[in-house]
């Protein structure tokens, strides 16, 4: 019964075809370009279009593959549930115990103990792991002399009986990314020392069978800078270069498949995420179906993704939390092993409690109130998501075989080519966050305009590291900004910059609140009006309040004759400033009115230069 109704109602609907969709539209354009107008360019190498319909699945091979069936890209298990990660500094074994008890008791299953202590001896690892029962928790080890720490490791899980299969640990030993990208370049003789010894691990660990030794660490790519593809296809290429080198020393691709785990960051870049992980999934397995393994489970890729730290602001620190719950959504979504959402105020702190509380608490109402955990590949079977999942392996993929034909990843990070490829692609970005064409809430677009920097932030956290030479130096996006704009904050001095509205109300307040914006980003303050009812009470209100700066906003219309008779009242006791891009623009300028700022302005050079004109 119910089957017939539903054929019923479908009946009652006729079909509309694709030309009648793309006749409307052009339609609707009015004979704007279809391209221009609909299609998005994204920075990965691909368009996008404005919608999609079943007949562009055709072609793509993997939609009928189920979770946990090769190649992997509906997730590698049956279910959605992922481990809730945190990481711990430990310089005090004792201390970071204790932090770990709490964390565990509050609702993470998964930790990363960072070692920053110089020296790590069997006790300390006692300490550390005291009380925490290991088969309920993915432990990773990370920071100074994790190789030697991996025995360490291994003793006590065989000292303490825990059974091999019950054992979830990974070592975040990685030569290849994490180290290359800092020394800039490694020597053969060099890199066969460190595989050897990862070599080494991978043989001492065969009876674990959820123990990994080698991270290849994408995040790297993606706090530097890199688009998603890039990030992906590294990370991958890097992974094969495991493959292969630790073949290379004996071992067969059973045993060295299962012993590589990867560590992505997730950006805002909501759906296009979902597809990377989803397209990282199928890519690896396929790169390790290559080898013939014995058991497709040995293709499985199993991902750990931390929520970017490039698009972090140190000011509106709040808005952290925003970000890092879309970017979980992201990775909750396409079923990823582990997550850890970066706490808010990383930036520029340790973190505190309360933000590793928060950020933790992202994930258990993701889990616990939002019910992600229980749909595995909920973004299966869209029509979006699958074309991007493709678009995206494809891209990834050619870019992949690029390095491959270089000698694989050492070798081209070696030659500098994926060093430059990250740089220009944060350029590229850099320039976007400039000229706002990319929005980083609260730093190049709509900023607190009464926040002033807090005295944890410094200049060394808002200032950029330059990345000298074939390595890779992690920043944030915001940095530039941030910097301008604290450097304001500590000046001891006050800049105003002051809303003169004449002419039409509609467009002078429109161009007040653009202004108002514009100028809050350099940390300038503000000073809006509603109206004035002449250019007489504007200007005289602009020098009673002591601005610097006076921004007419006004009508295209109204600027011929409303900038020049501004221009003569201030007498040059102020920067006079025109809020728009008018048609008469070059007669302004023929009356000696040079500052303009519109939507086109590149907000970072244009502000640089306002602060050196009043002398900041």
């Amino acid at each position: 019964m119910a089957n017939t109704t539903r054929e019923k109602l479908f009946a009652d609907f006729p079909e509309v075809t694709t030309e009648q969709w793309e006749a409307v539209i052009t339609k609707d354009l009015k004979g704007a370009d279809y391209e221009r107008k609909l299609v998005w360019r994204t920075g990965e190498g691909f368009n996008v279009r404005p919608y999609y319909r079943a007949e562009d699945l055709k072609g793509i091979q993997f939609l009928n593959s189920q979770a946990g069936e090769f190649p992997y890209v509906r997730g590698t298990r049956d279910n959605n549930h992922w481990r809730i990660h945190q990481t711990i500094e430990v310089s005090d074994p004792k201390a970071a115990n204790e932090e770990a008890l709490k964390l565990l008791n509050a609702g993470a299953d998964s930790l990363t103990f960072a070692i920053v202590k110089e020296s790590f001896s069997a006790d300390d690892v006692n300490t550390l792991l005291n009380e925490i029962y290991i088969p309920a928790v993915n432990l990773v080890f990370a920071g100074n002399a994790v190789e030697q720490l991996a025995d360490l490791v291994l003793a006590y899980l065989e000292a303490k009986g825990v059974k091999k299969e019950e054992a979830l640990v990974a070592f975040e030993i990685d030569p290849l990314v994490k180290e290359l990208s800092q020394k800039g370049a490694a020597s053969e003789e060099e890199l066969k020392a460190e595989i050897k010894t990862v070599a080494s691990l991978v043989r001492k660990t065969q009876e674990y069978p959820h123990v990994r030794v080698a991270t290849v660490s994408g995040a790297i790519f993606g706090n530097s800078g890199s688009t998603i593809v890039e990030e992906l296809a590294f990370s991958l290429s890097a992974g094969h270069d495991y493959l292969v080198r630790l073949m290379d020393e004996g071992l067969s691709i059973d045993e060295v498949a299962r012993k590589v785990r990867f560590a992505f960051s997730v950006t805002s870049n909501y759906f296009l995420e979902i597809a990377k992980f989803r397209a990282a999934r199928m890519l690896w397995a396929n790169i390790v179906k290559g080898y013939n393994p014995s058991k497709n489970c040995r293709c499985k890729m199993e991902i750990h993704a931390e929520t970017s730290r490039w698009n972090q602001t140190v000011y509106d620190p709040y808005v952290n939390m925003l970000r890092g719950t879309t970017e979980a959504m992201s990775a909750a979504i396409a079923g990823v092993y582990s997550l850890e959402v970066v706490p808010f105020d990383s930036a520029f702190e340790a973190p505190t409690s309360f933000a590793k509380r928060i950020a933790r608490n992202v994930e258990l109402l993701l889990k616990h109130e939002a019910h992600f955990d229980r749909v595995v590949d909920p973004a299966g079977g869209s029509y979006y998501i699958e074309n991007l999942t493709q678009s995206i392996a494809a891209e990834a993929w050619k870019l992949f075989l690029e390095i491959e034909d270089k000698g694989g990843y050492a070798a081209a990070y070696n030659s500098g080519m994926i060093a430059d490829r990250v740089k220009a692609s944060a350029a590229a970005k850099d320039k976007n966050i400039a000229t706002r064409r990319q929005t980083l809430l609260g730093a190049n677009q709509f900023p607190n305009f009464t926040e002033t920097a807090s005295k944890e932030i410094t200049e060394e956290i808002v200032t950029r590291k330059a990345a000298e030479g074939n390595v890779l130096v992690p920043y944030r996006g915001s940095m530039a900004f941030e910097e301008m704009r604290l450097h304001t904050d500590r000046c001891g001095k006050e800049m105003k910059a002051f809303m003169l509205t004449c002419g039409n109300l509609a467009m002078a307040r429109a161009r007040a609140q653009f202004s108002c914006n514009f100028f809050a980003c350099a940390g300038i303050r503000v000073q809006d009006n509603t109206y004035f009812n002449s250019i007489e009470e504007g200007v005289k209100a602009a020098l009673e309040a002591n601005a610097n700066i006076v921004v007419v906003c006004a009508s295209d219309d109204d600027y011929l004759e409303a900038a020049p008779k501004v221009k003569e009242l201030l007498q040059d006791k102020a920067i006079l400033v025109v809020a728009g891009a008018p048609a008469c623009t070059p007669e302004l300028e023929a009356q000696g009115i040079k500052n303009f700022i519109n939507v086109k302005s590149n907000v970072l050079e244009t502000l640089k230069f306002y602060l050196k004109e009043m002398g900041n």
